[in-house]
């Protein structure tokens, strides 16, 4: 059952997918549409999923699940892995690959390799104030507070020196 996003109470469970590249306005509106699909019929052996999301930057999409209602099943997580492979292949975008890091330059979001990252972080390019997003957190409340934040205060700190 498709919810606002913002209706989802703060321990439901995010699941966040970074885009390689920004979506186009007209590429928005479908992807929506799809998601507003998906997510209306989305089940867990066969009882409804109470699931949200919303669109950041145009480029991350992020579905909430207040696993209070019903907590997603391994069938359901895959269900919702293979939606995204759907979209992966539609747009000709990446969406699964966690080892790449998204960090504002400005207002511009840009997308690069890890190894990339560290190199930027050796040579002083990016530093422990640049913002980063922190696709690893679990829950709504922790997406509101510790998704966009400074390196120094994510898993990328690692590469500061």
């Amino acid at each position: 059952m498709l919810v606002p996003f913002e209706s989802l109470p703060d321990n439901s469970r995010v699941w966040i997918y970074q885009s390689n590249r920004s979506f186009t306005d007209e590429e928005l509106v479908e992807i929506k549409q799809k998601l507003d699909e998906f997510l209306t019929q989305w089940t867990v052996h066969g009882a409804n999923l109470q699931a949200g999301y919303e669109i950041k930057y145009k480029r991350f999409i992020t579905i909430g699940l207040d696993q209070e209602v019903n907590a997603a099943s391994g069938c359901s997580i895959d269900a919702s892995v293979h939606f995204i492979q759907t979209l992966e292949k539609e747009y000709n975008v990446d969406l699964l690959d966690k080892m790449n890091v998204s960090f504002k330059q400005g207002e511009f979001v840009a997308y690069k390799p890890l190894a990339d990252f560290r190199k930027l972080a050796k040579n002083k390019s990016v530093s422990s104030k640049t913002i980063v997003f922190n696709n690893l957190v679990n829950n709504k409340a922790e997406y509101l507070s510790d998704w966009e934040v400074p390196a120094s205060d994510s898993w990328h700190k690692r590469f500061m020196s």
